[in-house]
């Protein structure tokens, strides 16, 4: 999709179309990009008829209200009009004279995206909550994956972000216990796990390390703990290439726990934040007296 599909004109032609398909009066103008957005404009007409049979939680409910009315105000949805034509009439001459026009029809196009967007995130957390047991190969596993990426864009900080990636971890170990008989498939699944274990781990130990807080490396070492135990049991496996491979990601765990060892003691003596890093995070030197 054109990362410039929501650019100015292509809003304002979006939210036209939107008033014909829902019988609104007719705009004798014909664009180029009408093509493109009848897609759109398609998916739109189809989430307002058949809206979707699922329960939202409150949660989601609260925080997507929250982004639609931030996005709001940050775009300036539903202003007082005299705000708004007070500052359109500051210049002087015609021009003055058809900027309300124009802000109004550049609202209403921001107001349609949000509608869009709203009911869009409504019927996808339907899909997300039945894709949320997918495994590899199943149709809705994208969607799954999808989900995810999006938690990740909407988390507040780095340090809900490591934690969300450290759950994927999880989960991917899960789906990786399912795997039988496929080789790839198996090692493919383990290397998206440790991904997600080196992103979670650099993520959490770098906050720890800005903070001096080695709390912060609890959360390490209980995901660790339980990680590992669950990754011996795929050892059990006949098949040595994916004993092998699961070799690896214990040994990757194994790391992970030297290098939260390394900066809690690292913290304790009161070294500054380490310059080096590396796929783990911070990777700190010896405290004075240890070598």
């Amino acid at each position: 999709m054109d990362s410039d599909l929501f650019s100015r004109r292509r809003a304002e032609r979006f939210a036209q179309l939107l008033d014909e398909a829902n019988g609104g009066r007719r705009h004798h103008v014909r664009s180029r990009v009408d093509d493109e957005l009848a897609a759109l404009v398609s998916v739109s007409r189809r989430l307002t008829a058949d809206r979707p049979d699922v329960e939202v939680d409150a949660e989601f409910r609260t925080g997507l209200r929250a982004m639609l009315v931030a996005t709001a105000e940050r775009e300036g949805i539903g202003a007082p009009a005299a705000a708004k034509t007070e500052t359109a009439t500051a210049g002087t001459g015609t021009r003055g004279s058809l900027l309300p026009a124009v802000t109004a029809r550049r609202a209403r196009a921001r107001g349609a995206i949000l509608v869009g967007i709203a009911a869009g995130a409504v019927a996808l957390s339907g899909i997300s909550a039945a894709s949320e047991n997918a495994l590899p190969g199943d149709a809705l596993y994208g969607m799954k994956r999808s989900t995810e990426r999006a938690q990740l864009a909407l988390a507040s900080s780095d340090n809900s972000r490591g934690q969300l990636f450290l759950d994927f971890a999880r989960t991917r170990l899960d789906e990786a216990a399912t795997v039988r008989g496929d080789r790839l498939g198996f090692s493919a699944v383990l290397d998206d796990m440790d991904a997600d274990t080196r992103q979670g781990v650099r993520l959490l130990t770098t906050v720890a390390a800005q903070r001096s807080d080695a709390a912060g490396l609890d959360a390490v070492n209980v995901f660790v703990t339980g990680q590992r135990r669950a990754v011996s049991g795929l050892l059990d496996r006949s098949d040595h290439v994916e004993r092998d491979r699961t070799r690896r990601s214990l040994a990757l765990l194994d790391a992970v726990r030297k290098r939260s060892d390394e900066l809690r003691a690292a913290i304790a003596c009161g070294l500054p934040t380490p310059a080096a890093s590396d796929a783990l995070g911070p990777a700190p030197t010896d405290c004075p007296g240890e070598r």
